[in-house]
């Protein structure tokens, strides 16, 4: 029987980096959405994993992190996808969720083989997560409504190389636990 688990991607976020300003137009449009996936999700009782960006911060925690995003100038992007006393969290250094995290382990040890990848940066560490995961064996979902960008053309072209390379399942978050 397949277990399913969302996985929020580096929304845990101050926008204080190159290419904010780009992305935060994307960023605002997918907040809601994933906002409601993860209502559906907790309703479901899916497991919810936050994988996010340490930001080079190697002394913090995902506490620190999230007290950082709350009270910077985008903190009302955060609030709204705040982690519960139930989720999961998982800090990563580089691009991929995978990338010498413990994210795999977690994810076999609670019985888990379906993602559902939302998040940012749709053509970065959306589409570098994806990849690891396919070689893991994991099946994945992409919600194309839950995912931002920096650049809406290599985003549609990562979208088509996670479906059509990686067998992704891209559609939108309405297709989800409805």
């Amino acid at each position: 029987m397949s277990k399913t688990a969302l996985l929020v991607i580096d929304m845990i976020n101050t926008y204080d980096h190159k290419d904010a300003d780009l992305l935060l137009p994307s960023a605002r449009t997918i907040v809601p959405v994933v906002e409601d996936l993860l209502g559906r999700a907790r309703d479901r009782s899916v497991p919810v994993i936050y994988v996010n960006d340490n930001f080079g911060e190697w002394r913090s925690h995902h506490g620190e992190l999230l007290d950082q995003a709350l009270k910077g100038p985008h903190g009302c992007l955060v609030s709204p996808l705040k982690p519960d006393s139930d989720s999961l969290f998982v800090l990563k250094a580089r691009h991929s969720v995978f990338f010498e995290t413990p994210l795999e382990y977690l994810l076999r040890q609670q019985g888990i083989d379906q993602l559902v990848l939302t998040g940012q940066v749709t053509e970065q560490c959306v589409l570098y997560s994806a990849l690891d995961a396919h070689i893991r064996h994991f099946d994945v979902t992409v919600p194309r409504d839950a995912v931002a960008h920096i650049h809406k053309d290599l985003a549609r072209a990562a979208l088509q190389m996670m479906e059509r390379n990686m067998g992704a399942h891209v559609c939108t978050s309405e297709d989800l636990w409805r």
